[in-house]
């Protein structure tokens, strides 16, 4: 019986549906149907806000010429990401619980590949959100100097890091030959998988960490420097601090959502078989579905533009073309703290800021 299942754990098993890996790692999917219905009505209702609040901040950088900046398309970018996240986890919904079982090897790939690619486009986002604020903060300018063509690159090479991130185990790195070293939470998953996947996403967590501290240190010194010159252009001009303060939050809401369900695969890598992994795998879950709700709605929050371009878009969906919707959403001053009378229009502003220095 050793040798027969020695030979079991060794040969591959891809004719066999999810039921045989979920039997073998001790997984239990039956739900109280009342339970389950509660959980797709209510997932649901967040699916569709995020699906719907992501397509309008895209919409939003899309009309207003005011967003026609490396930041902006960017944020887009991570507000696509989040997109993707809202279709995962519709996905993810309707094939749970009873269904898991059901499903076939590919079937299985393609419900984690899509939540994989899309916290890879995230992750990978807010990395490059980093390092365009770095560049432009570093210059003391609100903007950086990155052409279209630069921005188009970054964002293809995203996409094409994270779909490569999320496609990895159906290309083999999976335990489908080897079923010793199948994960607990993910049944056809390698353990090293887990262990790579957690730990590469920890480095960058801590490299983006890094690279805020070293912006805040730079914006804090720099701002003393000028306080004992002048406060004038300060207070004047807010827009920098503003965007890193956007992009702040945005971080540490991906931190406080993310970095409890990284430990729980690193723990579930390493094979400790004293933690109870597959409890908190639902909560896990939970907490991703808040991130890509957060988001948007930190979009609105902070960025006063953002969030007055949107409503503008809102009104005007039903009865208005979209050259109007444009044109009311650029209609708007860039600043509350801007005095009509003596400040150029916001757009001149923003055309000003991203051409000289801050310190002028």
């Amino acid at each position: 019986s050793t040798y027969k299942m020695a030979q079991e754990n060794s040969s591959c098993h891809y004719n066999e549906t999810m039921q045989f890996f979920y039997n073998r790692s001790g997984q239990r999917h039956s739900l109280d149907k009342s339970l389950l219905t509660l959980v797709q009505v209510v997932g649901s209702i967040f699916c569709i806000f995020i699906l719907v609040a992501n397509c309008m901040v895209i919409a939003a950088v899309i009309t207003n010429k005011r967003f026609h900046y490396p930041f902006y398309y960017l944020l887009a970018n991570l507000a696509a990401s989040d997109f993707l996240a809202g279709i995962a986890y519709v996905y993810l919904m309707f094939n749970t619980g009873d269904v898991s079982p059901t499903l076939t090897i590919s079937e299985y790939f393609l419900r984690q590949g899509l939540l994989d690619i899309s916290l890879s486009a995230s992750l990978a986002n807010l990395l490059v959100i980093a390092l365009e604020r770095y560049i432009s903060v570093m210059n003391w300018k609100v903007h950086s100097n990155l052409t279209k063509r630069r921005v188009t690159l970054l964002i293809i090479l995203v996409w094409s890091i994270s779909v490569f991130m999320g496609t990895v185990p159906s290309m083999g790195w999976n335990c489908i030959c080897n079923l010793d070293s199948c994960s607990q939470m993910a049944p056809i998953f390698s353990r090293s998988y887990l262990v790579f996947w957690s730990v590469s996403n920890m480095v960058i967590f801590v490299a983006m960490v890094a690279i805020y501290m070293r912006i805040y240190a730079y914006v804090k010194r720099k701002t003393t420097m000028l306080m004992s010159h002048t406060s004038s252009s300060i207070s004047r001009k807010r827009t920098p601090i503003k965007l890193i303060k956007t992009v702040m939050v945005v971080l540490g809401a991906f931190l406080i959502c993310w970095t409890p369900g990284l430990m729980v695969m690193l723990l579930d890598g390493v094979n400790c078989r004293t933690c109870d992994v597959k409890k908190l795998k639902s909560l896990m879950l939970l907490l991703a579905v808040a991130n890509s709700v957060m988001n948007p709605c930190i979009y609105s929050y902070k960025d006063e533009e953002m969030w007055t371009t949107i409503k503008n878009l809102m009104r005007c969906i039903g009865n208005g073309t979209r050259r109007q919707r444009s044109t009311r959403a650029n209609a708007r001053p860039l600043n509350s703290d801007q005095d009509p009378g003596t400040s150029p229009p916001a757009s001149d502003e923003m055309k000003t800021d991203d051409n000289q220095s801050l310190d002028s």
